[in-house]
């Protein structure tokens, strides 16, 4: 019998290459999306593209209100989403406060009742805009947390936060999923996403995307409105 594993899926290059590479590595994938109020809707509509073409389970979206929050660019429309470059703080005003904590906490749950034994997210330390969240040792800390405050792991079936991109480059991961086989014209990274998927070409997430296809020699599939 195949392992299980949930999959955060946000419908862009890393957590898909994810997705794919935890398919590659024999899982029985079931995948989840965070509906969480950012203004790059087109991303969960790729999400369910992708999740289409990669799993046998329905794919599950939970709705999770950051909005009442605010605090990012991607959550508060009274925030510009920077271009590249813009951007004069340490960490950008598009991270968002805890998000990666409230996306994995979900995902433990749905993990809890589907019976799976690890949860792939696409987190990257290389090419990436400061997220706090997307550190080795976040990442370690969030692990020992979920097997001590679970069912599952109180009764022994010890739970894994996979990270197989955290050390790889944006133009590594493209690699990969190449090797793959995945189509990357399925995805939307954008940080700015028109409702039809179209890229900005102009945010850090469309900077590194272009960036790393470039670096990789592949041919980026992504629609931008601008270049």
């Amino acid at each position: 019998m195949k392992k299980k594993c949930v999959v955060l899926l946000s419908g862009g290059l890393d957590s898909s290459t994810c997705l794919a590479v935890a398919k590659d590595q024999g899982y029985d994938c079931y995948t989840l999306s965070i509906d969480y109020g950012q203004r790059h809707v087109a991303e969960l509509k790729a999400s369910e593209r992708i999740a289409q073409s990669l799993t046998e389970h329905p794919h599950k979206v939970v709705q999770i209100n950051l909005n009442a929050i605010g605090g990012s660019a991607l959550t508060d429309n009274n925030i510009d989403v920077p271009e590249y470059g813009q951007s004069k703080q340490a960490i950008p005003v598009t991270y968002v406060p805890a998000r990666n904590t409230i996306f994995l906490s979900t995902a433990l749950a749905y993990a809890e009742v589907v019976g799976a034994q690890a949860i792939f997210i696409g987190v990257t330390a290389v090419d990436y805009s400061g997220y706090p969240d997307c550190r080795a040792e976040y990442i370690a800390a969030f692990e020992t947390m979920a097997n001590l405050a679970t069912k599952a792991g109180v009764e022994g079936q010890k739970l894994e936060i996979i990270t197989p991109l955290i050390d790889l480059s944006k133009a590594s991961i493209i690699k990969l999923g190449h090797e793959l086989g995945f189509d990357y014209g399925l995805t939307v990274s954008c940080y700015n996403a028109n409702q039809v998927g179209e890229a900005c070409g102009h945010c850090d997430s469309c900077h590194y995307r272009k960036q790393g296809f470039e670096t990789a020699g592949i041919t980026d599939p992504t629609k931008y409105v601008c270049r």
